[in-house]
């Protein structure tokens, strides 16, 4: 469990406040996250590494000479919200472009990507490489749609060094493409992990097994083992990451392999020493010989006891990037020249956005709108525990907590825009744009853009009647649909929304209250219904049948929100 906190919600920015305070020299914090304390030279590729917090070294620990320009930092296990990202980029990047890279996980496919489109559209050159390295995720042949675990580290240290070395933007995506390709990982846990403020793990493992093939957001593992010695472990590891070894004599490589044995967060060093000790023994069997192997904590997740084993396939190219300098606040390696401090502004905020004029009936509708969205955060904060707990079974456990943060942001941003007099349309855009920021993860995306996507239907002039309100909302399932990619049947929220939509076509006449609160009960009993369905998208498609029995929390949070909405607006 986490013993020093002053508050969960609070947890993931104040870390963030003090690795900089520590790292005054390598670090300066900016809005989202934490840029180089030395400019960007002009012209050089920025590569911005990012993901949830959590994980420390990564994905803030990285950053500095030799490695990362900035990194994003997400709520604890939770991608950062576009705007983080946005914000992160705009500080880290100087006329060379940018590479986003992270872990292959919903969240952050989805807020990097939102991120991508919109400095692309300011004239940005953004590349986007998501590692995949865990091998328990999807089949060899199915490498890149594969999840990022430990493989991060030498995925963006190899990309870091070719920057360093002179690598443009299209060489330095070209590098870290080919390290993630040449990279596997697999790793397992003894137990589960505990979210800061909670009282119990995300899940246990029964005394004397091991979840094998576990996620590093508090995923449990893909089978039960049962524990054996350290060899044995060390075995196991060893046998599942060497089974994808290329062929000797195949584009350079020649047995060199860069390894990694990365604990999780509570299995000591001594331990991790011991496991080491049989996997050199198993190097030297296999005919392979160790470049630079590195044991301790790199990709942990929070306290989780566990550990995982990551071999790099090397040739000249990618040894040598390997092995080269780096100065990171929790990575260094030989001596990196000295440069200067460099000043950083802050990028976009919120709060000062420009709000237009509106009249006093789009006022009243935002206020309206606030009082929604008040309701939103009461129901998300009744159920955040219950959320938490059936994400859990087959997920991060974090979804709870991301809707609840999201309906925070929301009502903070909606509030403090019908304070300065905004209209429905833009109350609504900027609340959209909160709850992402605030939420983070798939779950924040999606409400974010569906909150966008709603208010895109409603005006800064005039009042909404009943038709508008239904338009709204069938606008922001209309979002969900695109932006996620889902469809019915993969278990996700889509399972609620799409029965809800049509239900609410079919009720809506003239009051959409009612109507609203009629397709809720549909959207309710579709969400009980994905009990009986196996995941196939997100997170919980790696758990196979362990998803079975229970229903998709966003499937659940969507039916309960709407429930609200429609009660509400019949009141």
């Amino acid at each position: 469990m986490t013993y020093l906190l002053n508050s969960p919600d609070e947890f993931a920015d104040e870390a963030v406040r003090g690795l900089v305070a520590a790292h005054p020299d390598l670090l300066t914090e900016v809005a989202g996250g934490v840029v180089r304390s030395t400019e960007t030279p002009k012209g050089q590729p920025a590569l911005v590494i990012g993901g949830g917090s959590g994980h420390y070294p990564a994905f803030a620990g990285w950053v500095g000479p030799g490695m990362g320009h900035g990194a994003p930092c997400g709520n604890i296990f939770s991608s950062p919200s576009a705007a983080e990202v946005y914000s992160v980029v705009r500080n880290a990047e100087n006329g060379g472009g940018v590479i986003l890279g992270f872990g292959n996980y919903a969240g952050d496919v989805l807020h990097f990507g939102l991120a991508a489109e919109k400095l692309r559209h300011e004239g940005i050159d953004v590349r986007i490489v998501t590692v995949s390295d865990d091998i328990a995720s999807n089949s060899p042949e199915n490498h890149r749609d594969r999840r990022g675990v430990a493989g991060d580290l030498p995925v963006f240290k190899i990309a870091g060094a070719a920057i360093e070395a002179g690598a443009d933007l299209d060489e330095a995506e070209r590098v870290a493409w080919k390290a993630n390709d040449a990279t596997r990982s697999f790793g397992l846990a003894f137990e589960g992990c505990t979210l800061p403020g909670a009282a119990e793990p995300l899940f246990h493992v029964e005394k004397g097994w091991m979840g094998v093939g576990l996620g590093i957001h508090g995923e449990p593992g893909v089978r039960d083992n049962r524990l054996g010695t350290a060899a044995e472990v060390a075995d196991l590891l060893f046998d599942e990451v060497i089974a994808e070894e290329p062929p000797r004599g195949e584009n350079g490589y020649d047995g060199r392999v860069a390894v990694i044995l990365n604990g999780l967060g509570t299995v000591k060093y001594e331990e991790l020493f011991v496991v080491y000790g049989r996997i050199a023994e198993r190097l030297a069997q296999q005919g392979l010989t160790a470049v630079r192997p590195e044991v301790g904590e790199f990709v942990t997740s929070l306290d989780m006891a566990g550990v995982s084993l990551t071999l790099v396939f090397l040739d000249d190219e990618l040894e040598r990037l390997w092995t080269a300098p780096v100065e990171t606040p929790a990575y260094r390696r030989g001596a990196m020249p000295a440069v200067e401090r460099a000043p950083r502004t802050e990028i976009w905020d919120a709060a000062e956005a420009e709000i237009p004029q509106a009249d006093e009936d789009a006022r009243a509708c935002a206020r309206n709108i606030v009082a929604v969205l008040e309701t939103f955060q009461q129901v998300c904060a009744d159920n955040e525990a219950e959320l938490g707990r059936i994400d859990a079974v087959a997920g991060d456990g974090d979804h709870g907590q991301g809707m609840t943060f999201g309906s925070r942001g929301a009502v903070q941003a909606a509030r403090a825009a019908a304070d300065r007099e905004a209209g429905a349309r833009t109350t609504l855009l900027l609340a959209g744009h909160a709850w992402a920021d605030a939420a983070g993860g798939t779950s924040g995306a999606l409400w974010g853009a569906a909150l966008t996507s709603a208010g895109g239907v409603f005006s800064d002039t005039g009042g909404a009647d009943e038709k508008t309100v239904v338009d709204a909302v069938r606008a922001g399932i209309d979002a969900v649909l695109r932006l996620g990619g889902a469809q019915p049947g993969d278990k996700t929220m889509v399972d609620a929304a799409v029965p809800f939509r049509d239900a609410l076509a079919e009720a809506f006449d003239t009051q959409a209250g009612p109507a609203i609160t009629s397709a809720a009960e549909v959207a309710r009993e579709a969400a009980e219904k994905t009990a009986d369905i196996s995941a196939r998208l997100g997170r919980a498609r790696v758990l196979g049948e362990k998803s079975l029995g229970t229903p998709d929390p966003g499937a659940v949070s969507f039916a309960l929100l709407m429930k609200a909405l429609g009660e509400h607006l019949t009141r």
